[in-house]
């Protein structure tokens, strides 16, 4: 088994098929795209192939050690990850073919107009998961 991270994008990545942007979504038309999300997990789930996965906020904080005392805390600069990263699963699978599987279904979640919104989702394996040279040629 391989860990993959399916990361989730606010903005950054290629323009999806059905491109309205998530603040422009009815209430509706969010929580059926969450739906989605969750009755996905709970699928993979049951196949022992969901390890976790979290929708994140856009708030968001840098922090650091800054020697003894208090360490320092900003708000920013947060271009790769505050403005850009929205959510993301962690799953562990047999195969490269199959995170790939699974990141094209996950994909396929609704949004405006409760259509498909074909998001192109950032698939990276977990460091001590080297895909094979195989793998590399099919990216």
């Amino acid at each position: 088994m391989a860990k993959y991270l399916m990361l989730k994008h606010y903005r950054g990545a290629p323009p999806t098929v059905n491109d309205a942007p998530m603040d422009q979504w009815t209430p509706e038309e969010i929580s059926a795209h969450l739906q989605y999300m969750n009755d996905f997990a709970a699928r993979i789930e049951k196949t022992g192939e969901y390890v976790d996965g979290q929708a994140l906020a856009p708030e968001g904080t840098w922090v650091r050690y800054d020697g003894e005392g208090r360490p320092p805390v900003t708000d920013g600069p947060f271009a790769e990850t505050k403005d850009l990263i929205a959510g993301w699963m962690v799953i562990d699978v047999d195969s490269y073919e199959r995170a790939v599987e699974l990141a094209g279904e996950l994909s396929a979640a609704p949004g405006a107009g409760g259509k498909p919104i074909h998001e192109w989702l950032e698939l990276r394996p977990f460091l001590g998961a080297h895909p094979t040279i195989t793998e590399c040629f099919h990216q």
